[in-house]
Parts: structure tokens; C-alpha cells; sequence
């Protein structure tokens, strides 16, 4: 293994720990771009390594979150359940998609969580529950998001819950993660006929150093203001989403 390459897999892998600690969301938004950017795997492998990577980071980030009684376990695991339709149908045919349609799907998919990470907080409100046919359509398109673009769907599920359904933060962001530990599980065991084909070398040199970040992320994201850390991702995810939709012209 390079040198150079194992060193751009530790900080990479910090990087993922930081964002899915300190979000709760965006783990494998970036773990894709940066296996096919920087470690050049083509768009199905880079997918279904992010699966991998962003699963044991959010497992990771999820035991200080357990502590501090920050997950809704009942809604998460319904929401999972709900979303296996769609997550395990499109891990079947995803490599039926032509590379091209799933790099532009997902620069889109970018453009939309950026867009829900800039809008300005509402404040605090009593928490209200989720209506039925609502569950069911989150359910539904994060499984879609996990199928097809290898990402947990937290993006979509954060504000959802704290927008709508007035869910405090950091419990969204909690819950987020248990989300998108049991998408990425699933849609990661469905796509078994491809692990052969990926190098796991640097994969797993991400996941170690994105474990120990998302650990000590998680702990600290209680009492770290995330507003401008969410806003400055976001300009990275549009920046990401431009330049994947450039290269595609």
C-alpha cells in the first residue's frame, strides 16, 4: 500500500467520523466522492464500500447517543423496516443502472440534502408523531437513497423529524444514525455478489479512523453548536454535486 494513499485514508476516515457524529447525517455523501475521486473505484464499488464504512461508523457513533437517551428505537427500526421494499429491490438492479445515471441520481440527491442543511433552524417545539402515510413515504424513499446510492438516508430523516414532526436535535440526529446503520447493513448484505470485486485494503483504513472520530464526535455533538458546521457542508456537498455533474457532461 502507498504511503500517501493509507495517510489519505485515515484523514478521510476522520472526516466521515466528524460528520456523522457531529450530523448525525452525510457520512456516505462523502465517503463515495472520495472513493471515486481519490482512490478510483468505479461507482457501484464506491457505493457498496461507503455501505461498509458508513455502517460501522454510525454502529460507533450510536453508543453515546444510546446513553444519553437520544434514539427513538421504535421509530427508527419502523422506518428500516418500511424502506426494505425499496432498498433491497434497487441493491438487486443497481448494477443493471448505467454508472452514469447513478453519478448524476446522486449529485442530485447532494444538491437536495445541501439544500436542507442551509434553511434556517425552526425553534424548539413540542414533538408531535408522525402520521402513517408519512412514516411510510420516509420509509420508502430513504430505502430508495440506500439501494441506489449506497447513502443511509439520515439527510432526509433529520429534517423530516425536526422540521415537521418537532423532534429536538440532537434526538433526530440520534436516531439518524440507528437509520442508517440498519439501511447500510441491509443494502450492504443484498450487494454480496460484488464484494469480490472491491479492494478492501483502503476501505477499511477509512472505516478504522471513521470508528474512532465518531466515537469522540458523538460524544462532544451535545454540546457543539452544529448550525455553521451544517452550513459549511452543505457548500461541500454543492461543491461535490457540481463537479460529479461536470464531469458527466
Amino acid at each position: 500500500m502507498e504511503i500517501s494513499l493509507v495517510l489519505t485514508a485515515v484523514i478521510s476516515g476522520g472526516f466521515i467520523g466528524a460528520v456523522l457524529g457531529f450530523i448525525g447525517a452525510g457520512g456516505a455523501m462523502v465517503s463515495v466522492p472520495i472513493l471515486l475521486y481519490l482512490f478510483d473505484f468505479s461507482a457501484i464499488n464506491a457505493t457498496t464500500a461507503a455501505l461498509a464504512i458508513v455502517f460501522l461508523a454510525a454502529v460507533s457513533g450510536l453508543a453515546p447517543k444510546f446513553k444519553s437517551n437520544d434514539v427513538l428505537v421504535k421509530e427508527a427500526l419502523i422506518i428500516w423496516a418500511l424502506g426494505l421494499l425499496t432498498s433491497i429491490g434497487l441493491s438487486l438492479i443497481v448494477t443493471k443502472i448505467p454508472e452514469r445515471a447513478i453519478l448524476v441520481g446522486f449529485s442530485m440527491v447532494l444538491l437536495g440534502a445541501a439544500y436542507s442543511m442551509i434553511k434556517e433552524p425552526l425553534k424548539a417545539q413540542p414533538e408531535k408523531k408522525m402520521p402513517v402515510w408519512a412514516l411510510l413515504l420516509l420509509s420508502l424513499l430513504i430505502g430508495a437513497l440506500t439501494g441506489l446510492f449506497g447513502i443511509g438516508g439520515g439527510f432526509l430523516a433529520i429534517p423530516i423529524l425536526v422540521l415537521f414532526f418537532h423532534t429536538p436535535p440532537n434526538k433526530a440526529a440520534g436516531t439518524s444514525l440507528l437509520i442508517i446503520a440498519l439501511n447500510c447493513f441491509t443494502a450492504f448484505l443484498v450487494k454480496f455478489s460484488i464484494w469480490d470485486q472491491i479492494n478492501w485494503r483502503y476501505p477499511l483504513i477509512i472505516a478504522l479512523a471513521a470508528i474512532v472520530i465518531a466515537r469522540i464526535a458523538s460524544k462532544l455533538a451535545a454540546q457543539t453548536p452544529t448550525v455553521h458546521l451544517k452550513r459549511g457542508f452543505a457548500f461541500l456537498l454543492l461543491c461535490i454535486a457540481c463537479f460529479t455533474l461536470l464531469t458527466q457532461i
